[in-house]
Parts: C-alpha cells; structure tokens; sequence
C-alpha cells in the first residue's frame, strides 16, 4: 500500500468514528429516564415543557426535564416567561460534585456578558459551594434547581433543600443560558427540551 493510499485508508477511518460520534450523540437526546407530567414550585403547578440527555462526547452525563407554567419551543420563549421554573435532572454515570459545579459556572461565563457575571459572583460562588459539598453524585442521583420568583433559585440534591434561595431573576437567567444560551451546553439537549423531548 502506497502512503497515498494509507492517508486516504486513515482518512475514512476518521470519518466513520466522526460520523458514528454524531449520530450516538444525536440519538443520545431521547430521554430514557421517567419525568413526572408536573411539579409543583412555589405555589404553582408546572407542566413538563421537554426533556432530554446531556450527551459529552459520546457519554450519557444525566437526564434533564423543563417544567414551565406554560408551553414554549425558543430559548426566547423561556427566557421570557415569568414565574416560577424546574430543571429537574438524573445523573447516568458519576458525576464529582465539584467538576459539575465547574461545569455550570463555565456554562454561565461562556454566555453571559462579564458584567452580569460580576454582579452575580456571591450566588455563583454559592453554586460551586452546594455541588463541591457532594463528593460525587452517583448513577440514579437527582438534582434540581427551582426558580421561585420573590425568593430565588432553590437547589436540590436527592430532593433534600441544599439551604436557602440564592439569587434573584437575573441569577435564574444565567443558569438557564447553560442550555438555552448562544453557547449551549448541548444543542441536541436543548432542542429535547424545547420540542417536548418526544421518544
């Protein structure tokens, strides 16, 4: 074999893995995990708008539910509609506490404008400090995060309160623009929860 031909061999090669990367992480946004049809925050009672699968490379990281007082299909949407939320999540595989803490915060930078995030440093020092305080989160562990307008944003881990809401609005807004930013973390997983995560 010339080495034309061996770079053209190691260059299919290369396509086949790219191309069977992209389609598992594309397949990947079905959601396997069961979300209830409601949850109720501060008061209110919240429909499942979408869920989904955050895929990283070809790895399944947790699954994610969307609950809203009322249905919405654009980051725009959401990111608009007032009242109460839930990002609801199950962890797939081990997750340290500090790395998704790490994670979050990244999430936030990569779409939020320095200014805000500036504003925001005690709540988001907050966040890194709740997750840093679990050493792992484990296969089946659940979280959450519920935007309760007035208070804050509550979070949750095995459905225990992980101490007061931190933050106002402009908080919740950073922590949404994780996945529904420019930047998200997953564009797959944002179009599932937008699209009513449908099997």
């Amino acid at each position: 074999m010339t080495q034309l031909q061996t770079l053209a061999a190691q260059a299919r090669m290369a396509a086949l893995i790219a191309g069977t990367a992209l389609c598992l992480q594309a397949t990947a946004a079905t959601t396997v995990h069961k979300f209830e049809p409601t949850a109720q925050v501060g008061g209110s009672t919240l429909q499942l708008n979408g869920k989904g699968t955050r895929v990283k490379l070809v790895f399944k990281a947790y699954d994610m539910g969307l609950y809203t007082t009322k249905r919405v299909t654009t980051p725009a949407e959401l990111l608009a509609l007032p009242g109460p939320k839930r990002l609801q999540f199950t962890a797939l595989r081990d997750l340290p506490g500090t790395d998704l803490g790490r994670l979050f915060l990244r999430g936030m930078s990569d779409n939020t404008p320095s200014a805000q995030m500036t504003r925001q440093t005690l709540s988001t020092t907050r966040l890194i400090e709740i997750f840093s305080g679990k050493a792992k989160l484990v296969a089946g562990d659940t979280f959450a995060m519920d935007f309760i307008p007035g208070k804050g944003t509550q979070f949750y881990i095995s459905g225990i309160a992980q101490g007061e809401p931190v933050g106002d609005d402009e908080f919740f807004t950073l922590v949404l623009r994780i996945w529904f930013g420019e930047s998200p973390a997953d564009a797959h997983l944002r179009d599932a929860l937008l699209d009513g995560g449908k099997d």
